[in-house]
């Protein structure tokens, strides 16, 4: 049996992680400060198991670990036009958050520290016109939300030479799933149709995006802290394999929340354009897939599904 902490286990892909944690037996410590992003109402769920033990403290304020084998880190401020718009908060969460549980971490050195887990994005690498990024590829972020990440991969893994402070470094592409907050394509798009209002579309709708269910996410995790020693001081790249441009996710989506063949150019507004915008985003995942994982969901088979559930879930 494990015991994990889950930081931001409220959050859209923290509750997937918490939730496949917790589905295998393994005490589980959630924090999570419960910010607009956050879904407290998850608590109903999670608070069923036996061998979960939730704190709500901002990881910033965290002063204390109790003897775990890992802590995986979820917790971060992760929209890109809000980084654009004010960083501040980007700076304190993802690298000053992150600084702080390396800071906790040390405190277990003549004992056994844990395993730091930390879920960095593959934002970091920049954009990639042709091919894929690999671990070892030099990391060029694009906007302020992927360079804060970039900088606490840099305290990870300086923290892991330093101090041998044992760590994981994870980055997965675009998530998809039910209840992420609508800031994000999937849940936004919806919620602009049931509003009645047009889709905000950036750079008409061409940049390349790659797309995994938050649940195959979760098992790559569980998959990666299982696999032991092996894993440990290594990045992983977490894909899937299935990319297509945003303006097909959308029409995908539109056609989804109407269940009919529409077309899609009454539905969506193309006049808007992001500063610092990534044209292509692609992972290599095969050192991933060496430890036996694999995605288990298909985009095109799930989409109904969740495009239904924003439908009838109204999400502020």
């Amino acid at each position: 049996m494990k015991v994990v902490y889950v930081t931001g286990c409220l959050g859209f892909i923290g509750s997937h992680v918490t939730k496949a944690c917790l589905e295998l037996g393994w005490q589980v410590r959630g924090v999570d400060n419960i910010t607009y992003a956050g879904h407290p109402e998850i608590l109903n769920e999670f608070s069923e198991y036996k061998n979960f033990v939730f704190e709500k403290k901002d990881i910033n304020e965290l002063d204390w670990l109790y003897d775990c084998d890992y802590v995986i880190n979820t917790a971060a401020e992760t929209h890109v036009d809000n980084s654009i718009v004010d960083a501040n908060k980007f700076v304190e969460s993802n690298v000053g958050g992150v600084h702080n549980l390396l800071k906790l971490i040390r405190t277990k050195e003549n004992y056994r520290m844990p395993t730091l887990l930390h879920f960095s994005t593959d934002e970091v690498y920049g954009d990639i016109i042709d091919g894929m990024h690999k671990e070892d590829d030099m990391l060029k972020p694009s906007n302020p939300y992927s360079a804060t990440k970039a900088a606490a991969d840099q305290l990870v893994t300086a923290w892991g030479r330093t101090y041998g402070l044992p760590y994981v470094i994870v980055r997965p592409t675009n998530n998809y799933g039910k209840w992420q907050y609508p800031e994000k394509l999937i849940p936004k798009t919806c919620k602009y149709l049931s509003m009645g209002r047009k889709i905000p579309i950036h750079e008409q709708g061409k940049p390349v995006r790659n797309w995994l269910h938050a649940a195959d996410t979760a098992n790559a995790i569980t998959t990666i802290i299982e696999s032991g020693d092996k894993a440990i001081n290594q990045i992983y790249n977490i894909c899937g394999g299935f990319e297509q441009e945003n303006m097909k996710t959308i029409t995908s989506i539109i056609q989804c929340y109407w269940e009919a063949d529409v077309k899609p150019d009454e539905y969506v507004d193309f006049k808007y354009t992001r500063q610092g915008q990534d044209v292509r985003y692609a992972v290599d995942d095969s050192k991933l897939r060496s430890l036996g994982w694999k995605p288990e969901r298909e985009f095109d088979k799930e989409i109904m599904g969740i495009v239904q559930f924003y439908k009838q879930n109204f999400i502020w």
